[in-house]
């Protein structure tokens, strides 16, 4: 069964279409992508095919009867409307290929997708090919009217070759059809890898790409091509849900790194393309995190989708249709208005008694984060017409003591509308599963945890197959100690794993203790070592003047970390976890979870005294020193 993008055809598709996508679906193998109708830079083809040993296939679809057709040739057709009316169109084998070739052009512009040398220099390194498929004519109607004259039989499907209830239909056909429809055939020494298709991904579809390693573009003889690394994309889960969210409120439950807020934020920017004039909201609690979505969406709106007229140097003019706000920032100066004037607001709204700003689309992040009131303010400021709310949450990263009930909370039932993302992106095994373990051992809500797609549950993280190091535990003598080697080991990552310093974070739980002036002490430790950085936490100016590509180390609080993600990240002082002055030990537990899940490659955990988490660490280190010893005399033996 392949893969379709959307993963359900809309309702609005003629029968032909639907017959298709559901054939496609079902008979073309497991690692073949199917795209219904996807936006490729202005066009809209009804399908595209991309396979491992297949490459790519553009497909039009024609619902016409014997009875429509009148006249054809190569380049236009004649045909006969329902009402009798004659028209001329484009031939549909002309669209199909035209539809091909406007697709190449894109691709064959990026050095690592194209032939540098031989017979086919600066043509794809993979075949493309077009058809189309006659829906409601049978290959016997081609013979009796003598169309395969105007229209190659290798080049089109029709109806007993789609339509798995006739009794011609043939599996083995219709894949010997699709591997054929090329007008210079050749077959691939080797299948595409993951690489190559992502990169066939990241050039057509926008919307799916994260980031990239743009290089100078590299002149060969008289060609200029692109030359792109490290590409990183959406997975097909993510990009599917981003294009099937659908409309009105929809809910995204998802674990931590399982890429929620990027497909939040390409939801938006679909919207906004979409609708030019929409009016749309995203908000979310930190001011950190807010400032981060800002500079994703900027980046995202500023992004040409054709790569190969793009100066990274400039910055394009573009219309900002999308507005990025925590949510008292929005308040205050969207609004202008303050908290406690919430509950008469509400009710002179719910009234219709009172106007304030209303938008088209509202995105919440972190949504597990927002008071009922709220949610119910925004619910209220929604266009009646679009309804448009989209939810985004994980609620193993509940820090604040929130009662849930989204019917309550917003008047609106996600009850069918809601979709729940189990694989964590983000962290390596090694980091997926260090912090999973710490959460199940110490969450008040571990009887809660299952797999299940029900409101209330906290959803156990699946991790990738990506390795890397475990965890690193440091204990120290003393505060000043500590510093002293998190510093190093920063510096040591830095020149011998390439880890750059604005890929790194440092996370404390508070300011100062009764012991140690925390900020301090870091910041000296850092400076001793002449290693730049910056504290992102120090003030509401600095949370929003943060930018992450700035060179620095970056220094913040667990709780304004909730939706970054750094290649390495330093817990310190987890001495002071759980916090004494605080009553609600869940709160610590999940901070503690969403630290450590902030960590992409490198994760380290320091500490100098003693707390419920500590005595949990040194129990992790008594076990891997057991286990390094019981592996030693294993060796000895087995030498």
């Amino acid at each position: 069964m392949s893969f379709t993008i959307p993963e359900n055809i809309r309702s609005s598709a003629t029968a032909g279409e639907r017959l298709l996508f559901r054939t496609l679906k079902t008979y073309l193998p497991d690692d073949y992508i199917v795209y219904y109708e996807p936006d490729i830079q202005g066009r809209r083809p009804d399908f595209v095919i991309i396979g491992p040993d297949l490459g790519i296939v553009i497909l039009e679809v024609k619902d016409y009867t014997k009875n429509t057709l009148f006249q054809i040739n190569h380049e236009e057709w004649q045909i006969i409307s329902s009402s009798g009316e004659q028209t001329f169109v484009k031939s549909p084998m002309k669209q199909a290929r035209d539809n091909m070739f406007h697709v190449v052009d894109a691709l064959k512009k990026d050095k690592d997708l194209v032939q540098l040398e031989g017979k086919y220099k600066f043509q794809l390194k993979f075949p493309y090919g077009h058809g189309v498929v006659f829906t409601r004519m049978y290959s016997k109607d081609f013979i009796e009217h003598g169309l395969y004259s105007v229209i190659d039989p290798n080049l089109c499907l029709t109806r007993d070759e789609i339509d798995p209830d006739k009794e011609s239909f043939s599996e083995e056909i219709l894949m010997d059809k699709i591997l054929n429809m090329f007008v210079v055939p050749f077959r691939l020494k080797e299948p595409l890898s993951m690489k190559d298709i992502n990169a066939i991904r990241y050039h057509l579809f926008p919307e799916v790409r994260i980031s990239a390693e743009f290089k100078q573009s590299v002149p060969y003889q008289d060609q200029l091509l692109l030359s792109l690394h490290d590409i990183k994309t959406m997975d097909l889960h993510q990009e599917n849900l981003a294009k099937q969210i659908g409309d009105k409120n929809r809910l995204i439950r998802g674990v931590a790194g399982s890429g929620k807020t990027i497909i939040l934020a390409s939801r938006a920017k679909m919207l906004s393309k979409q609708n030019p004039d929409w009016k749309i909201l995203i908000l979310c609690y930190n001011i950190s995190l807010a400032n981060a979505i800002q500079q994703m969406i900027t980046h995202m709106l500023n992004e040409p989708e054709d790569l190969f007229d793009f100066d990274p140097s400039t910055k394009m003019p573009q219309k900002q249709t999308i507005t990025v706000r925590n949510f008292h920032s929005w308040l205050k100066h969207d609004l202008k208005m303050n908290e406690h004037q919430l509950p008469s607001m509400i009710d002179k709204l719910s009234r219709k008694e009172a106007i304030l700003p209303t938008y088209d689309a509202v995105l919440i992040d972190e949504g597990q984060d927002f008071e009922a009131e709220w949610l119910r303010l925004v619910s209220l400021l929604i266009n009646e017409k679009t309804q448009s709310l989209l939810l985004v949450e994980d609620r193993a990263q509940t820090i604040y003591n929130r009662k849930r009930s989204y019917i309550q909370d917003t008047g609106l039932s996600f009850q069918g509308r809601s979709k729940v993302l189990s694989i964590n992106y983000r962290n390596t095994h090694q980091i997926v599963t260090f912090a999973w373990n710490f959460y199940r051992k110490h969450s008040l809500f571990k009887n809660k945890v299952v797999t299940r797609e029900l409101e209330g549950d906290i959803i156990a993280p699946q991790s990738t197959k990506r390795k890397g190091p475990e965890p690193g535990i440091i204990k120290a003598k003393n505060f000043y100690e500590e510093m002293r080697l998190v510093a190093r080991q920063a510096k040591k990552l830095h020149q011998e794993k390439k880890v750059s310093y604005e890929e790194m974070l440092i996370l404390y739980r508070v300011k100062r203790t009764y012991q140690h002036p925390i900020i301090d002490t870091i910041k000296r430790a850092l400076s001793n070592e002449d290693l730049p950085y910056f504290w992102i936490t120090e003030n509401d100016l600095s949370k929003r003047s943060y930018a992450k590509e700035d060179g620095k180390i970056k220094i913040s609080t667990i709780d304004s970390s909730k939706g970054l993600d750094f290649r390495a990240v330093f817990i310190v002082n987890i001495d002071s976890m759980p916090f004494p002055l605080v009553e609600n030990k869940e709160r610590e537990v999940s901070l503690f979870y969403i630290g450590m899940t902030r960590a992409q490659e490198y994760l380290c955990m320091s500490y100098s005294g003693e707390s419920e988490f500590t005595h949990y660490l040194d129990d992790v280190l008594e076990d891997r020193i057991k286990h390094k010893d019981e592996l030693g005399v294993v060796n000895k033996k087995v030498n």
